[in-house]
């Protein structure tokens, strides 16, 4: 069976497979590791951990049985100017030998959690391991910094995890669940009219992810025609900006500023999407913020922490849009990326529609940044 976007109903091994998944990173977010399997069993099997979460993994590591390695992914290595040779997307940077005991600290100052942290001078070469990858990638999935804890499991995996009481999942697992969660899927959870400053006539309604993530909220204004096409704004969350007032970024005065010019020009659509910090979570955003503050502009430092300059997936939004019956937008915003994200999902983007506010003396330089190197038309 399709939903309106040609999305097919998860089968039930797809279905287990998320659920794996959900469970291996809640895992990870409260310190403890998980086993990763490559599915044939020709990769042998590790145990991983978060980097960040190493000091309660360390004795789980340790009884794997061989010493273990931190992980992060090549482009970070290369962005900390390690010497990051290897022959895939992950560069081994935390290397044991011998009867060498992991340390932990090591990791955590290579997870990014020291201001000034001392790394090796090297990264090790490392084969390309699909185990690693997928390591590196679990741990990003649970919007942790995109470092691993990884050690080889020198016994029977399945009997290893029992003994340790511990979730086992495979490398098809975790793409099983990224296919999913790009999907999109959303449901309605709960609707209520809410009168806003600037919009009293307006109601929210609240999109619970497929995954169980944070929900995603549509804020309708008025009572917009759907053979029209709607003046929508994309919002990711913010809480510095939205909600304390930062002046490093416009994020506040956006927010306030869609809901006033969708009431004024009689009704429209406000989205208000779980993508805090393009997309890699609050706690990552503000270890990026104390790079920023060494002087790195906001997509270095998202790329020395191991992210993306940009994270945020648009399906979800085009799920919502189409589930309360738009096909067609005018769409308030000065990113062309938005644009091509919702037109690539099936929502027409008809017009855009310019959303910029004046800097306020503290976010001269992110404005810059997102001009010259993100394209946005400021």
């Amino acid at each position: 069976m399709l939903n309106i976007l040609g999305q097919r109903k998860p089968t039930p091994d797809e279905r287990k497979a998320r659920s794996a998944v959900e469970r291996a990173l809640a895992e990870l977010r409260r310190g403890t590791g998980v086993v990763l399997v490559d599915g044939d069993g020709g990769l042998g099997a590790i145990a991983v951990a978060a980097a960040e979460c190493a000091r309660s993994a360390g004795d789980l590591m340790e009884r794997a049985g061989s010493v273990p390695d931190c992980v992060i992914p090549a482009a970070r290595a290369a962005a900390l100017a390690l010497d990051s040779r290897q022959g895939g997307n992950i560069a081994i940077v935390c290397r044991g030998s011998g009867a060498m005991k992991f340390d932990p600290e090591l990791a955590r100052a290579i997870a990014g959690l020291d201001d000034d942290p001392v790394l090796p001078g090297n990264a090790p070469v490392a084969a390309a391991d699909p185990l690693r990858d997928a390591a590196v990638d679990l741990v990003k999935l649970a919007r942790l910094l995109p470092a691993a804890v990884v050690a080889r499991i020198t016994d029977d995996p399945a009997g290893w995890a029992a003994r340790e009481d511990t979730l086992m999942l495979t490398v098809g697992d975790i793409r099983c669940y990224r296919d999913l969660v790009g999907e999109g899927e959303a449901v309605l959870a709960a609707r209520a009219p809410v009168p806003l400053e600037g919009a009293e006539d307006a109601e929210v309604y609240a999109f619970r992810p497929a995954d169980g993530g944070k929900e995603h909220l549509a804020i309708v204004i008025g009572d917009p025609a759907k053979d029209k096409p709607v003046l929508t704004r994309l919002h990711s969350e913010c809480l510095t900006g939205d909600l304390l007032g930062s002046l490093r970024c416009d994020c506040g005065d956006q927010l306030r500023g869609a809901i006033k010019a969708i009431a004024a020009d009689g009704g429209g659509i406000l989205l208000y999407l779980a993508q805090e910090g393009r997309g890699i979570g609050l706690v990552n955003k503000l270890r990026a913020y104390r790079l920023q503050n060494a002087g790195y502009d906001t997509i270095d430092a998202n790329e020395r922490l191991g992210f993306g300059a940009d994270e945020r997936v648009y399906r979800p939004a085009a799920t919502i849009l189409h589930s309360l019956g738009f096909d067609k937008v005018r769409l308030l915003t000065n990113n062309p990326t938005k644009v091509e994200g919702l037109s690539a999902c099936a929502i027409e983007v008809v017009e855009r529609v310019p959303h910029s506010f004046p800097a306020n003396g503290h976010n001269e330089a992110y404005l810059r940044t997102k001009a010259a190197r993100a394209g946005h038309l400021l």
